[in-house]
Formats: structure tokens, C-alpha cells, sequence
């Protein structure tokens, strides 16, 4: 079995997400990149974050966008419908994004028989150290899931779930921060090593990066985010993988070397990309039966980069908005 092989079919224990980190269904695109856990919407992997930029990388992206849908360059003046910008804190600014999002009116629940279309820009990894031909490094940033897709929710091997399981199980989550992240955890079980506040991060944010989801469940997600210890707000926009301005939610990944970083439309507070950044100097080396050198890491590397730039409902796969 080749190298390509083992890294397609490689999962560890141990991003993400779902990556989605999250999108429904299936994340293929960080599974194969990231090197996902057993059902990959809840565990990214951060230690095969760059193996994918190290060899040739052929991934099909299966990431959607902002909240309602919508494409393109953010509008000039962040968060001009839910007053001024604020990124003094978790509480503060995901308790504005929530009493933005309390007060829209939601789109109807897709049909059974409809497709979720998903477009992603992925960036290149950024690796002080090297990691091959950036050339190499390809994916396909059109995708379709089924929106209710019966493979998926009669697989009851791991925590994988249809866009129509997940939009359902975020409408009913409780409005109790605490009782919702209970409920998170039985829906993204956690990984070996993984504390519940870890746990609890990364459940939210494979809802946060689904799609659709109804927006008063995102607004009691984005209040439940903002209780978990750890959890900080980047005190300025950054820029996403299509060249956005974002507002990164952060949080460490507990032995991981690295930081996950849910990013958010500044416009709509809908999910804009997902990545990993290194926080300080290591090594890993390559995993059991995979042949080559470690990959060496520096603080502020980003060894996963990936932004949504379009996510709507097609009545056919193929179609696109």
C-alpha cells in the first residue's frame, strides 16, 4: 500500500470538522487533509494537519458558507446590521452575534429529496519549516451532499451526520447553555485525550460550520461557546482563506501544539472558514507504517486553512445557485 493510500485511509485517535469544521454530512475535504478521527465531523485531527501539503493532495471540498447563504467580498462597514464590531470577548462579542441572529426570520427546512451545494477556498499550508511543492496541493471547491442522505444516517458506525440530522439536532437544542452542551457532548462523543472542554468546542463548532441551520439554534450555540473555559476572541479581524475579514473564536488544542480557530462572518456572524495555528516550535514524526521525515512546526505556522464562499439549496446535484 502506497504512502497516498495510508494517508487517505489513516485515522487517528487523537485538527477540526468538521470541520466543519465543520458542512453536512460528510467533511471529505478535512478528513483527507486534516486526517480526521473516527467520523471526522467531530474529530479533526491537528497532528496530520500538514502531511496533506507534504504529498500530492487531491480532496473534495464539502464546506458551505455564511448563515443565509450568501457569496462574495463582506460588506464594507463589520457588522453594520447588528451595530458596532465587538471583540473585546467571548461574551460580548458572541452575545451580540446571538441577539443578531434572534432577530431573523428563518428559511424553511430543505425537502428531503434537496441538495446542500458548498464551495470552499483552501489556502496552501503556511509552514516556516517547508512542507514540498505547493503545487501539489489540490482539491475540488464545488460539492453536493443530499440533504437527507439515508447512507449516512443508516450508518451507525461513528458520529457522522446528514445536513437533515444535524439541522434537527441544532432546533433542538435546549436554550441552557449548560444543558446544551450536555447535549453536545452525547452528540460528539470525546476522543481519547480529549476534556470535556475541548470536547465541548469542538461538537459546537461541527454545528457552527454545518449547514443551513436555523438561526435562533445558532444564536443559543454561539451563547453556549462563550462558557467554555478557554475560549478567547482574536482583538482584531483576520484575514480567511479567500482573503476575508473574519472574526476568529479560538481556543488551545489540549496537547496538540496547536490552536483551532472557528472563523465568523463580521456582516452576519454566519460560519466563514476553519483553521490551525501552531503555537509553538515541535516535531511529529510520521505516523506507524508511513515512510519519510517528521514534519517540524513553528509558532504561527498554519497548517490548515479553509474558507466557505457559497452554500445554498439545489434542487439537483450539479445545480448550482
Amino acid at each position: 500500500m502506497d504512502e497516498m493510500t495510508r494517508l487517505r485511509e489513516f485515522r487517528a485517535d487523537a485538527p477540526a470538522p468538521d470541520r466543519g469544521t465543520l458542512a453536512p454530512g460528510r467533511q471529505r475535504l478535512t478528513d483527507a487533509v486534516a486526517g480526521g478521527r473516527r467520523g471526522f465531523r467531530g474529530r479533526p485531527d491537528w497532528r496530520l494537519a500538514s502531511l496533506g501539503a507534504a504529498v500530492a493532495v487531491t480532496v473534495a471540498a464539502l464546506l458551505g458558507t455564511q448563515l443565509l447563504g450568501a457569496s462574495g467580498p463582506r460588506p464594507a462597514e463589520p457588522a453594520a446590521a447588528a451595530g458596532a464590531l465587538d471583540l473585546s470577548g467571548p461574551a460580548a462579542t458572541l452575545g451580540r452575534a446571538a441577539g443578531f441572529l434572534e432577530g431573523l426570520t428563518p428559511p424553511p427546512e430543505p425537502r428531503d429529496d434537496q441538495w446542500i451545494y458548498t464551495r470552499t477556498v483552501m489556502a496552501p499550508p503556511e509552514l516556516k519549516a517547508g512542507a514540498g511543492d505547493p503545487a501539489l496541493f489540490r482539491y475540488d471547491p464545488d460539492s453536493w451532499v443530499r440533504y437527507g442522505d439515508l447512507t449516512v444516517e443508516k450508518d451507525q458506525s461513528d458520529d457522522d451526520r446528514s445536513a437533515r440530522e444535524i439541522y434537527r439536532a441544532a432546533a433542538a437544542l435546549p436554550e441552557d447553555p449548560e444543558a446544551l452542551l450536555a447535549q453536545v457532548r452525547e452528540l460528539y462523543p470525546a476522543a481519547d485525550g480529549e476534556d470535556e472542554e475541548q470536547q465541548e468546542f469542538r461538537g459546537l463548532g461541527v454545528l457552527v460550520e454545518s449547514y443551513p441551520v436555523p438561526p435562533a439554534a445558532l444564536a443559543r450555540i454561539y451563547r453556549a461557546m462563550a462558557t467554555i473555559p478557554g475560549v478567547e476572541i482574536t482583538n482584531h479581524l483576520v484575514e480567511d482563506a479567500a482573503g476575508r475579514e473574519a472574526i476568529a473564536v479560538t481556543r488551545d488544542e489540549e496537547g496538540t501544539h496547536q490552536r483551532r480557530e472557528i472563523l465568523l462572518s463580521p456582516s452576519d456572524y454566519g460560519f466563514a472558514g476553519l483553521r490551525f495555528r501552531v503555537t509553538e516550535d515541535y516535531e511529529m514524526e510520521m505516523p506507524k507504517g508511513m515512510r519519510g521525515p517528521g514534519q517540524k512546526y513553528t509558532a504561527g505556522d498554519i497548517p490548515l486553512d479553509q474558507a466557505r464562499t457559497e452554500a445554498a439549496v439545489v434542487d439537483a446535484q450539479g445545480a448550482k445557485p
